[in-house]
């Protein structure tokens, strides 16, 4: 029987909603750039609920107008110890913007997908509103846009190297990764009277002070001292260097701090806590969220919630450590894991929902399959300081077991309401080909390969090789191509046995650091071999602080200082995304005329037969108006100038700038349950025939490459907007 919801179940967003829990006076306010959506995977309520279980009076004032008069900014008044700035599970110019600079079709977090609801650097931007109104109250920064400016750090869409964000904001502290431990011992101290300016030993935080007032001043064997601000705006091989330390100490049992001077100040950066224990994790995500939007949001769509809803995260942390993800910088690389009880019974909530269908959309995490896992000599993980523990290898000493996941697909499965349990988060294949020296382990790892492909793939299981290329691979931080075809061969062999006609679908990044047109172009021969037209597709974002940001800025591969070139202009970089649509009639011109320029014309009669290409070398360029197909004359128009879409005959091809993504698994309202089997079973989607090409008439929607700070990473899909992924 679904239960009825009172405003009071909710945070209170509003002064009547104090007042309905009998409160005058606020201990903690807090201003998100996000909806407020009541649910462990959105950073607000989870601090919100934090600080609600340990006595503190808190509110949320959702998305304010930062225009005008800043009635949103005073209506609660003042809070007893302090201001905090949630500016979204996303950083917000990630959110709002693709790689080509381009506003995103909609913003994630926001009601209906509106783009006016949240500024530019939010921030920055409801900082400076706080401390001009209330300039004695103490403002505290959170979530992934602050985290990963802490130091000095590469901003692609200013294109400048950019302080750590408390110079610009002029907050007071920030409390960077998963806030829950930090944001209540800096409640409890403000709370015993202490003055902001003096705390200076939470674990997990950043402050701005003068060097003599450094606690324990600097010890050169404790510390780690950073090249300056102003050192690093000189020479990039000091930006580079800097970013190094930032992930290494991200990424230890036992950090040390980092010390970086800036305008005549230090930024200390003190060393994280340890990871959650299983009953820290478990105690957050029971806490008495609602897991559905505010009232106030009745009767409209916030999408990140839409694709979130009838999902569970299962872990939290990524020892994958990408170049290019936020994660390891962000959640660390150590796995913490929630107890299979504290799990089902999310689970249990979620049969519960009065639209639940009995298809849970993933029972993931920041990846799909490191549930368990963790080192076999916890001593030598105290030790270790690299940000991966499966590249270039997999650590020896790491427990590939894949035992407790396989137990708990099956815990969820056999509940009462559950049909089905897909996997949607990315699933490490590396991790399912890894010979351990422990035969436990491996049979483990095929007993659950077979698990995955048979029960937990909804008709497409995505995975992410990123490249084809082992030298681009390799600075991405990715196993060898060869894995990949590897695993394929292992997907196609168990759909055969299982009598099943599903797909697998990989996601690849085009103008990553290092990688040049003619990688691109053997992308493209070897996914045709494979019988691949690619969607899940993306130009690289340089988002701060990643490995790859920074070498793609400074030139340097952090860790070598070995020069590593990059492409950055847009017309170098739809150079190399054209590839990935060698199948595509309107590329073909382009692409044979690159291949010529870059003196591999050896890979034209391995992309297309001998057939005479459908446009001359004379005809318009990626921007002109017209082409001609070569062999049967149809006619290609370029509606709406730059920005428009291809249109043969009426029909739309809809490539757009930002990356793509093809989630209609659901036919017309019916859900999974709409399709019938006979024999063989069909894939779950629609749109796709046997041979993996798209049907006619059906059209991608958008994706992104983007990882939430909280939630079980919203599987990197344009309707649904994660995980994540990939590099926020």
């Amino acid at each position: 029987m679904e239960k009825q919801l009172r405003l009071s179940d909710f945070l209170p967003t509003t002064k009547k909603e104090c007042e309905l829990r009998g409160w005058d006076e606020l201990d903690v306010i807090l201003f998100s750039a996000d909806a407020y959506v009541d649910h462990p995977s959105f950073g607000a309520a989870v601090i919100g609920r934090t600080l609600e279980a340990a006595g503190y009076r808190v509110a949320i004032v959702p998305q304010p107008d930062w225009h005008g008069d800043f009635r949103d900014f005073k209506k609660l008044g003042k809070p007893r110890l302090f201001f905090g700035i949630a500016p979204g599970c996303m950083d917000s110019m990630v959110n709002k913007y693709t790689a080509n600079k381009r506003l995103r079709s909609e913003d994630a977090y926001s009601p209906d997908g509106r783009h006016d609801c949240r500024p530019e650097y939010p921030t920055i931007v409801y900082t400076k509103i706080l401390k001009s109104i209330y300039p004695d109250v103490p403002v505290a920064l959170g979530g992934i846009e602050a985290s990963m400016r802490r130091i000095t750090h590469y901003d692609y869409w200013q294109d400048k190297l950019m302080r750590c964000i408390l110079c610009d904001s002029g907050a007071d502290i920030i409390i960077y990764g998963m806030g829950e431990k930090p944001i209540i011992e800096l409640s409890n101290q403000l709370a015993e009277g202490k003055d902001i300016n003096s705390i200076h030993d939470i674990p997990q935080t950043v402050y701005l002070t003068k060097a003599e007032d450094i606690p324990g001043g600097i010890d050169e064997e404790k510390d780690i001292v950073l090249f300056s601000h102003e050192e690093c705006l000189r020479n990039k091989k000091a930006q580079a260097s800097n970013v190094r330390h930032l992930e290494e100490e991200s990424n230890k049992m036992h950090a040390q701090r980092l010390i970086q001077e800036v305008d005549g100040k230090c930024a200390v950066v003190n060393p994280p806590y340890p990871p959650m224990t299983t009953e820290e994790l478990d105690a957050s995500f029971d806490l008495p969220y609602t897991r559905v939007p505010h009232p106030k949001y009745k009767g409209k769509r916030i999408p990140a919630y839409e694709m979130i809803k009838f999902s569970v995260n299962i872990h939290r942390g990524c020892f994958g450590g990408c170049a290019f993800c936020t994660i390891s910088a962000h959640q660390g690389k150590f796995i913490t894991c929630r107890s299979k009880e504290s799990i089902i019974k999310e689970v249990k909530k979620v049969i519960e929902m009065p639209d639940f269908k009995g298809y849970l959309s993933d029972l993931g995490g920041p990846s799909a399959n490191m549930y368990g896992m963790h080192g076999r000599n916890p001593k030598a993980c105290e030790k270790c300081k690299r940000p991966s523990c499966i590249h270039p290898q997999i650590c020896p000493n790491l427990d590939t077991d894949h035992s407790k996941l396989i137990d708990l697909y099956r815990a969820v499965d056999a509940l009462p309401g559950i049909k089905k349990s897909f996997i949607g988060s990315g699933v490490r294949y590396d991790l399912l080909l890894h010979k351990s020296k422990d035969e436990k382990a491996n049979q483990a790892a095929r007993e659950y390969t077979r698990e995955l492909i048979k029960n937990h793939v909804s008709g497409r299981l995505k995975v992410a090789p990123e490249h084809t290329s082992d030298r681009v691979l390799h600075l991405m931080r990715k196993p060898p191509f060869s894995q990949f075809g590897e695993f394929k061969a292992i997907f196609d062999r168990i759909n055969r046995e299982e009598g099943l006609n599903q797909q697998i679908i990989p996601y690849f990044i085009s103008s990553h650091p290092g990688c040049r047109e003619e990688d691109m172009a053997e992308l493209a021969v070897m996914t045709k071999k494979l019988d691949f037209h690619l969607e899940q597709v993306q130009d690289f974002t340089p988002t701060p602080m990643t490995i790859s940001t920074e070498t793609w800025y400074t030139g340097y591969d952090p860790y070598t200082l070995e020069p590593v070139e990059s492409v950055k202009t847009p017309r170098e970089k739809l150079a190399q995304r054209q590839f990935f649509f060698w199948y595509k009639p309107e590329e073909r011109a382009g692409i044979e005329r690159e291949l010529r320029r870059i003196g591999r014309p050896d890979l034209i009669p391995q992309l297309y037969d001998h057939a005479p290409a459908p446009y001359n070398s004379n005809s318009a360029n990626k921007y002109g108006a017209k082409k001609k197909d070569g062999k049967n004359g149809e006619s290609w128009k370029r509606e709406g100038g730059k920005q428009g879409s291809w249109k043969q005959e009426g029909r739309q091809s809809s490539r757009k700038q930002d990356s793509w993504k093809q989630d209609s698994w659901k036919q017309e309202g019916k859900g999974y349950e709409g399709y019938k089997f006979e024999g063989k079973k069909k894939s779950f989607n629609p749109n796709f025939d046997t041979n993996n090409h798209r049907t006619r008439g059906s059209k991608p929607s958008q994706t992104s490459n983007k990882t939430t700070q909280y939630g079980s990473k919203p599987s990197q899909t344009g309707n649904n907007k994660k995980r994540n992924r990939r590099d926020y």
